[in-house]
């Protein structure tokens, strides 16, 4: 089955003025889009991987160096995905008492927690992403250039940021620390990390 631009859980405009409608129809629509038109393509010339995840895929395409083309794109399919999935519309989602309890484990207090992903995210060079993932009993935060994701170190993402400036320009300009003070204070979804804390489930089967 080919992959598919998967459903926004929300109205773009939803979300304005954290993130505009208008930021939505060009980073989901047209380059979300792409990524998956190209991993598609090479898939459906290649039959071992037809009826594999994106997951799957991502992880094959990473181990083989000829595959860069196929890992940029499906890397970036998965990566996105995710993000749109750790979006909710703004102050809709406060971490329960068990996410909270990670949070303190591993950084000590939301306060903490929040200024390490905002130097995460300024200390991303250039096109990247910033990660949740749980390692243990804590929280733990870390990031990847370009289409890199934290699947290909057999690590399990809960949520993530992208830092592309096409992800925020729209509305932030070269604010990259506006934009990810904003993720955290207002639009991450953190029901979605809970659930996910558990919940392996393939991307591909949606929200």
């Amino acid at each position: 089955m080919a992959f598919k631009l998967p459903a926004l859980k929300f109205d773009p405009a939803a979300l304005a003025p954290a993130l505009s409608a208008e930021s939505f129809s060009y980073h989901h629509g047209k380059h979300h889009q792409a990524y998956i038109t190209v991993a598609n393509e090479i898939v459906a010339a290649t039959p071992a991987l037809q009826g594999k995840s994106i997951e799957e895929v991502t992880k094959i395409a990473a181990a083989d160096p000829a595959a860069k083309k196929l890992f940029n794109n499906a890397g970036q399919h998965f990566n996105h995905s995710l993000y749109w999935l750790s979006l909710s519309t703004p102050g809709s989602s406060k971490p329960s008492a068990a996410v909270s309890g990670l949070i303190e484990k591993g950084f000590g207090d939301f306060a903490a927690f929040k200024t390490a992903f905002v130097t995460a995210a300024l200390g991303q060079f250039g096109s990247g992403w910033v990660w949740l993932t749980k390692d243990g009993d804590k929280l733990a935060i870390s990031t990847t250039g370009n289409a890199e994701t934290p699947l290909t170190a057999g690590k399990h993402p809960l949520a993530v940021m992208d830092v592309w400036e096409h992800a925020y320009y729209i509305d932030y300009r070269n604010n990259r620390k506006g934009f990810a003070e904003t993720f955290i204070d207002s639009l991450i979804d953190w029901s979605f990390v809970e659930k996910r804390i558990e919940d392996t489930t393939s991307l591909d089967a949606g929200v």
